[in-house]
């Protein structure tokens, strides 16, 4: 990419991040070092993928954010939706293109003359069969693609998500890890979509006597497109099994970790000192001798009973408060605040199903490409 164009983008789009809060500092810096990392490449397709990606994705992620925002909330209790992207999440979705695009950057350095003097052919366009690693270039940004639409789009789908990690495929809140919907997919194929359309534009295509028709082209055009929406499938089998969802039991909603980072689950069992603690403060309120004076795990009748004093005693008349549209706390209030819904495993956070699924995506169509057009996998390695 010739610096004449690629500096002032970067800086344009460094500027916007700044001005809009759509990066955190540290993302900034992130962001920096990729941008730099696809423009180094001689051609202007890593680049452009980068910045269409990074365009596509804003635009998608404030469509309708207010209602989105509604769906989630964030773990400190606010509001869900999409807030300023850290530096972990920018390289979840851009390293494995960066290292990719580093790697091709070099055999291209390396292959010297633009003219091979042998055959005469343009040694800078690409061929059929080509570089496989302009295909795991592509990939990656179309799967990325297609999983930031599936998840910005897809949450506002009228019918709710299913978990495709579920044999009966059970229904799930909107925002639940591994829960799928038909309109989730459809957006899904939309964002890879037009990674693609932009790749097909930009790729150095050899001349047609060297492989590259248009059929040959169309072909590429749309298998592309279905291998991107197919890591958005993917994404949602890894989160469903390997990333914890975690519900808010008050509201329902699903409560979304700061930058992607997991979300922290209470397990409180019978003889925690949640329970410990609730019977000393009950204590308190009836004005008894102490902890002992209230029964740890009470049957019906006694709960009934000390549940009307407590509220008696706090000028409650109803354990719902229709004025706060808030639920007030009984003695038999004995489940945890939150619950896990889907990937109990819980291994991975957001950011880390991101990236292997990115890398899963990139790896696979190098390897399916290499396979389709007879090119050794070790030819992403040789210079």
């Amino acid at each position: 990419m010739k610096a004449i164009i690629a500096v002032p983008v970067i800086v344009a789009m460094l500027c916007r991040s700044w001005s809009h809060k759509s990066l955190t500092p540290a993302g900034i810096v992130a962001a920096l070092l990729t941008a730099i990392a696809h423009a180094v490449h001689p051609w202007s397709l890593p680049f452009a993928l980068l910045i269409v990606f990074f365009l596509a994705g804003t635009r998608v992620t404030k469509i309708k954010h207010d209602e989105k925002a509604k769906l989630t909330m964030n773990a400190s209790g606010s509001s869900g939706g999409e807030g300023a992207r850290t530096h972990i999440q920018v390289f979840a979705n851009s390293a494995v293109a960066s290292v990719l695009t580093l790697l091709h950057a070099y055999q291209l350095h390396r292959r010297g003359q633009d003219i091979n003097p042998a055959t005469g052919a343009d040694e800078t366009c690409y061929s059929l069969p080509g570089d496989l690693l302009v295909v795991g270039i592509v990939a990656n940004y179309a799967a990325v693609a297609a999983d930031t639409f599936s998840s910005e789009l897809g949450i506002l789908s009228k019918s709710k998500p299913r978990l495709i990690t579920s044999w009966n495929l059970r229904e799930v809140p909107p925002g639940t890890n591994g829960g799928v919907t038909a309109y989730g997919i459809m957006a899904g194929f939309l964002g890879s979509l037009v990674i693609v359309t932009a790749s097909t534009a930009l790729i150095p295509f050899c001349a047609p006597t060297l492989g590259w028709n248009f059929r040959s082209r169309q072909r590429f055009c749309t298998a592309m497109a279905l291998w991107g929406t197919l890591g958005s499938v993917l994404d949602s089998f890894l989160g469903g099994w390997l990333q914890q969802s975690v519900v808010d039991t008050r509201s329902g909603r699903v409560v979304e970790g700061e930058g992607g980072q997991r979300v922290l689950v209470s397990k409180a069992g019978p003889n925690s000192m949640h329970y410990k603690k609730q019977a000393e403060v009950t204590a308190a309120l009836l004005g008894g001798e102490g902890k002992g004076s209230v029964p740890l795990h009470p049957n019906n009748e006694e709960a009934e009973a000390l549940e009307k004093v407590l509220n008696g005693r706090m000028g409650v008349t109803d354990k719902y408060d229709t004025k706060n549209q808030i639920r007030q706390p009984t003695i038999r209030d004995e489940k945890p605040s939150r619950y896990v819904e889907s990937g109990s495993v819980g291994l991975l956070d957001n950011n880390q199903v991101n990236f292997l699924m990115a890398l899963t995506m990139s790896l696979g169509g190098i390897a399916v490409a290499g396979w389709f057009w007879d090119v050794p996998f070790s030819s992403i390695l040789s210079v």
